[in-house]
C-alpha cells in the first residue's frame, strides 16, 4: 500500500507519460490484462485510456485491473487510468 504523498508524486510523474494501453468495446480481455502486466513490468507506471465505446466505466475498468494485476490505483480522471506496480527488473530506476 502506498501513502497519499507517494500517490501524489506518482500522479505528477504520470502527466508526462503517454497512454500505453487502450480498452475498447470488448472491455477487459486476456489480451488487455497481458498488455497491462507487460507494461507494468517494463515501466512501473502506466496510463490506460478507456475508449468511448467501452461498456464499462473507467472506475469499473480500474477496479477490475487492480484485482487481476495486483497493481496500485493512482488516479482515475475522465477516461484515463493510472496504475503503478513496482517492477523487479534489474537496473531499473524506480519511481519510489
Amino acid at each position: 500500500m502506498i501513502s497519499t504523498k507517494e500517490r501524489a508524486t506518482l500522479r505528477g510523474y504520470s502527466n508526462n507519460i503517454p497512454d500505453l494501453v487502450f480498452v475498447g468495446k470488448d472491455g477487459i480481455t486476456e489480451n488487455v490484462v497481458k498488455q497491462v502486466l507487460d507494461n507494468l513490468t517494463a515501466h512501473e507506471l502506466i496510463k490506460i485510456k478507456v475508449q468511448q465505446n467501452c461498456e464499462l466505466t473507467p472506475r469499473e475498468v480500474c477496479d477490475q485491473l487492480v484485482l487481476t494485476t495486483s497493481a496500485e490505483p493512482i488516479s482515475v480522471v475522465g477516461s484515463k487510468i493510472v496504475l503503478y506496480k513496482r517492477t523487479n527488473k534489474k537496473g531499473f530506476k524506480h519511481y519510489l
